[in-house]
C-alpha cells in the first residue's frame, strides 16, 4: 500500500519531522511504499471559492496542489504531521486542506469519478505543539476529524505531542513508538 507523508512545518528537521519520518518508517516496516511532501517547498495558493471544481473536480488555480491531488488518490493513506501555530494548524496546512475542496462537487459530495479512491481512505494526524497541554492542538484534531466524516475517509490514530527546541521529541520514546504504529496502521492491508 502506498503511504503519503504531508509536512505542514516549514522547519524540515523538527519535530513535526521527526515524527511523520517515524510514522513512514513504520508504513515501510509494514511493507509499504512510502513518499513525502513538504508543504513548505511547494507553490500552494489558498482556496479562492471560484466553484469552478465542482463541476469537474479540477481546480482552476494552477500551482503544486494538481500534482498533490493526484498523490494523494493515488495513496491508500495520507499521513499529516503538523505543528501549532498560534492555537490553529499552520498556514501551509490550512492552505492545502482548503483546496481538498477540489474533490467535491457543488453538493459537497465526493466527485464520482474520485469516489472509489477516496471512500474508506485512511488517514492519519500527527500535531506537535510547545504547551505540555497537548491538548492544545484539539482545533486541529477538529478540523481532520470533521473532514474525514464529511468525505467518508477513515481517521486512524491521532497522535499528539509536545516539544519545543527542534529535535527533542526524538527522546520521547513513547511518542516515537505511537507515530510508528500509526504508520504500520496506515500500511496495513
Amino acid at each position: 500500500m502506498k503511504v503519503l507523508g504531508i509536512l505542514g512545518s516549514p522547519r524540515v528537521g523538527g519535530n513535526s519531522d521527526i515524527l511523520l519520518e517515524q510514522a513512514l518508517a513504520g508504513a515501510r516496516g509494514a511493507g509499504g511504499e512510502t513518499e513525502k511532501i513538504v508543504l513548505s517547498k511547494k507553490k500552494i495558493s489558498g482556496c479562492l471559492d471560484c466553484g469552478k471544481c465542482n463541476e469537474h473536480g479540477v481546480c482552476a488555480v494552477k500551482d503544486a496542489m494538481q500534482e498533490i491531488h493526484q498523490k494523494i488518490l493515488e495513496a491508500g493513506a495520507v499521513i499529516h504531521s503538523v505543528p501549532v501555530y498560534f492555537w490553529a494548524m499552520t498556514a501551509q496546512m490550512k492552505a492545502y486542506l482548503d483546496r481538498w475542496c477540489a474533490f467535491f462537487d457543488g453538493e459537497w459530495r465526493v466527485h464520482q469519478a474520485y469516489r472509489p479512491r477516496m471512500q474508506g481512505k485512511r488517514i492519519g494526524l500527527i500535531t506537535v505543539c510547545g504547551d505540555s497541554d497537548v491538548s492544545t492542538a484539539d482545533p486541529i484534531v477538529h478540523s481532520f476529524r470533521n473532514t474525514c466524516h464529511f468525505a467518508g475517509l477513515n481517521l486512524l490514530d491521532v497522535v499528539q505531542a509536545s516539544a519545543s527546541e527542534k529535535g527533542e521529541i526524538a527522546d520521547n520514546e513513547g511518542v516515537m513508538k505511537e507515530a510508528y504504529a500509526l504508520g504500520k496502521k496506515a500500511a496495513a492491508t
